[in-house]
């Protein structure tokens, strides 16, 4: 009914307008007008709500998100493939008798794929027996021959199913696609439960939603029992294809939720057909690898020769029945569309019972009865590929004459290649949009887990609604959002504690390993947040230059400023410096550049880009809070300063504060709230070794100078250093330098001199593993107490003496010895205990 509203007491109406669309079914409001039984509460406290307050609430939800870090990527997008995670304030309700029904659909169909995948890889009695035409099975890619005859522990193919639905207009529900490779959406449909509980707390608990954490506490114990009772305290990791899969986020957020590594195939390797995990101290024997990557990906030795993703050797790690990979490889095999044809069939063969829920109707074009349906039908059907789940899908109805008639022909010719689908008209659902609440097409993704003894759901699922009224295309790729699954009914959540023969096992300390690459990482993310902090520190100290007036107890010139920048490279040397207004304009650019340009390497937002980098792989691993500083950081120039002269250097100076304020938070967070670990340790020897090369390149700029030119930069080295407090308190007002070399090259309590950096990276280098065991001090901390010895023998009023030409050539010799050392010390660090070499990260030196 056109006009019809959620209640009678909108605050604002026609915002609060609501008209499902004609032809299908609407998931909270029946024909007549009025909420569906299990709709009315959540109708109501919207309609009370009103239309801004609900936009307040979404708002709060973003911010949740953008907090959070949750993010989507986006293949192809040219404005770059990351994009925040959608989510409607407005949930999905679902019935709890309705689910019920949906339970037992879902679980019956977790089964009947798990036993045909058990048979593919086993007897093929389906294929001999002609129940399954065998072009479907040995044609079909997902079919991997490599693993014929593998049948995992207890003959579980499938730890985790997810089943893609679709209501019709006559209100059944219908299945549209299977996932069972490696299904995707879990860790989003949680967070969406996070978000929307804090966005909607009050009807959240007065809906009495069923709780999700029961599944995947259950899940997760399901996991480390199926690698058998061999191994008293199995290791469970989870396998990602890293941090430019689509899903990446909910990789890392599964990880960091059950507390278990999140590794790349190049943190694997195989020994004598077991699996295990490189970490600083050596191998680590891996048990269980819920994998997130594609089946043939998993291993170039015996599946795709070209992936770079894989374990080489995991097939026959997996063949001796040394290790369980969740989903079993192979399992998308059963992910084949034209498969749907005949589940009824091989339900009632295998499983002796009739199929609970449909699949949306679909004809095999490799049976001539159904190739001749799908011809004399075209334009009410979709044309897909037979094989591939996510294939072009072709609407013969949407063509032209001559385009229509060519992709008739390919069906004829390769007839084994394509089924014909019936377009299901999807349901709608109401949805925030920036006009009002508006009907979305709905497609629900539920999950079902393998608990030991059968298959469960979880009670709830990733509901995701397409992007406009006007389409029925629901793909994330393409735009679509999400919403929470509710079903009520609290008090159902009670999930079974395994049997006794499931090799449940007590609770057990694990010991914590640190993988090389992940301490790679960590060494980068201290690196690359120093290289933010120096950098803005700089930029900040100069930028008065342009104003005339800075906190520094007097102005910074422009000629100071352009002697800094040209020391350290940033401005060609040796340039006239021309007239006042040539110089500001010079300097401005150059600064402005130094923050904002992302394609010069070293500038401001070029490291915070890289600390985005690094920092993502390492979520499962830094606190809730840790990260949100870090995302902070990442997003701290989502917006440009105004091009308004007049509003652009408070603009930029205010960014270029609140960073130094996050950065700082992060420092406050490492050094309170982190355990002593070697993730820890290799950050800071990360941080110490890039603030040591910043202070050694400021000095340099400094000692290039003549010395009235020098005296003047010295005041901008020591807020650039933050010491300028500390100076004055010792020194006074003189500026010397030998006076600040003594504060910032040989001060042990100062923590910001190159004393104090030289000796952090000789205690925390002792202290990792291997070094108090071996009799010869390993090359690592063999420089770095040389470095140490050499900085704490400097003598300041040496250095600081000039020769007869006005050249200070025992400070800037000393400077750059210390430079190559440092670089020296990072290289045997990354020789003796990281996965990537210097030479493999940008701006290594």
């Amino acid at each position: 009914m056109a006009g019809r509203r959620l209640t009678e007491s909108m605050q604002d109406r026609q915002r609060w307008s609501y008209t499902p669309v004609a032809g299908h079914w609407d998931e909270a409001f029946r024909p007549s007008g009025l909420p569906r039984k299990h709709w009315r509460a959540a109708a109501v406290a919207l309609g009370r709500m009103g239309f801004d307050d609900l936009t307040r609430v979404w708002l709060r939800g973003q911010k949740i998100i953008q907090s959070n870090g949750v993010t989507y990527n986006v293949y192809g997008d040219p404005q770059g493939k990351e994009r925040p995670w959608q989510l409607d304030p407005i949930p999905m309700v679902v019935d709890p008798d309705e689910w019920c029904a949906i339970e037992r659909a879902v679980a019956q169909r977790a089964r009947l794929l798990n036993e045909i995948l058990r048979d593919l890889y086993g007897r093929q009695r389906l294929t001999l027996d002609r129940r399954l035409p065998p072009a479907l099975v040995f044609n079909n890619p997902g079919f991997l021959r490599a693993c014929h005859g593998t049948v995992p522990r207890g003959g579980v193919f499938l730890h985790l199913y997810a089943a893609d639905l679709a209501r019709s207009p006559d209100g059944d529900w219908w299945v549209i696609g299977d996932s069972t490779q490696a299904p995707s959406g879990l860790g989003y449909a949680l967070e969406n439960r996070l978000v929307s509980a804090a966005m909607l707390p009050a009807l959240f608990n007065r809906c009495t939603v069923r709780q999700l954490a029961g599944f995947f506490d259950a899940f997760r114990r399901a996991l480390e029992n199926s690698a058998g009772d061999s191994t008293a305290n199995p290791r469970l990791v989870l396998l990602t294809p890293g941090p430019n899969n689509e899903t990446y986020f909910e990789h890392s957020f599964l990880a960091r939720h059950w507390g278990i590594p999140l590794l790349e195939g190049g943190d694997l390797t195989v020994r004598d057909n077991r699996v295990f995990l490189k970490t600083l101290s050596g191998l680590e024997r891996v048990d269980v690898i819920l994998r997130r990557t594609d089946d043939d990906y998993c291993d170039p030795l015996e599946l795709r020769g070209d992936s770079v993703l894989g374990v080489p050797g995991l097939v026959q790690a997996v063949r001796s029945g040394h290790v369980t990979v969740a989903n079993a490889l192979g399992s998308g095999a059963v992910e084949a569309p034209g498969l749907m044809a005949f589940l009824p069939g091989l339900c009632r063969h295998l499983l002796g019972e009739d199929l609970r829920m449909p699949s949306v109707a679909t004809w095999w074009c490799g049976d001539e009865g159904a190739l001749r349906h799908v011809i004399g039908n075209a334009d009410r059907l979709v044309i897909k590929p037979s094989m591939r789940r996510f294939g072009e899908l072709n609407l013969p109805a949407k063509l032209d004459q001559a385009a229509r008639a060519r992709l008739l022909e390919r069906v004829e010719a390769h007839a084994n290649e394509y089924v014909g689908q019936e377009q299901v008209a999807l349901s709608t659902v109401p949805a925030r949009t920036d006009r009002g609440v508006a009907p979305r097409h709905l497609v629900l993704r539920v999950f079902a887990a393998w608990d030991g003894q059968e298959y469960v759901l979880m009670p709830g699922g990733l509901s995701r609604v397409s992007a406009d009224a006007g389409s029925q295309v629901v793909n994330m790729q393409l735009g679509s959002g999400s919403k929470d699954t509710w079903v009520l009914g609290a008090g159902r959540d009670a999930f079974r504690p395994p049997r006794s023969d499931t090799f449940d096992r007590p609770p057990h300390e694990m010991h914590v390993v640190l993988p090389s690459r992940a301490a790679d990482n960590f060494f980068w993310l201290g690196r690359y947040a120093e290289r933010v902090e120096s950098g803005v520190r700089l930029v900040r100290a100069l930028l008065p230059s342009l104003s005339g007036e800075g906190d520094l107890g007097s102005a910074v010139s422009l000629e100071t400023a352009e002697d800094f920048l040209s020391g350290l490279g940033y401005l060609p040397g040796g340039s006239p410096r021309g007239g006042i207004s040539e110089q500001r304009w010079r300097l401005e650019h150059a600064l402005t550049d130094l923050i904002y340009d992302a394609s010069r390497v070293g500038s401001v937002i070029w490291n915070v880009s890289h600390v985005r980098r690094v920092s993502w792989p390492l979520k499962e691993r830094l606190s809730q809070d840790t990260w949100r500083v870090l995302n902070q950081v990442a997003n701290s120039f989502a917006t440009r300063p105004p091009l308004n002269p007049e509003l652009r250097l408070a603009a930029q100076m205010n960014q270029l504060d609140t960073l130094v304020l996050t950065l700082s938070a992060f420092t406050g967070l490492l050094s309170d709230n982190t355990n002593r670990s070697d993730s820890w340790r290799f950050l800071k020897i990360g941080k110490r070794i890039e603030r040591a090369l910043h202070l050694v390149d400021l000095f340099l700029a400094v000692a290039a100078q003549p010395e009235e030119r020098c005296e003047s930069m010295l005041p901008v080295l020591l807020q650039v250093a933050d010491s300028s407090i500390s100076y004055r308190s010792r020194f006074h007002t003189q500026m010397r330098l030998d006076f600040v070399l003594q504060l910032l090259l040989s001060e042990p309590a100062n923590p910001r001199s190159l004393s104090y950096q030289v000796a952090g990276l000789s205690r925390y280098v002792q202290a990792l593993p291997g070094y108090a065991t071996t009799e010869e001090v390993p090359p690592p901390l063999a420089m770095a107490k040389a470095m140490l010895e050499t900085v704490r023998s400097a003598r300041p009023d040496l250095l600081a003496a000039r020769d007869s030409e006005g050249r200070l050539p025992d400070l800037e010799a000393a400077l750059l010895r210390l430079r190559g050392s440092l670089y020296d010390f990072a290289e045997a660090l990354a020789s003796r205990h990281l996965t990537l070499t210097r030479a493999t990260r940008f701006g290594a030196n």
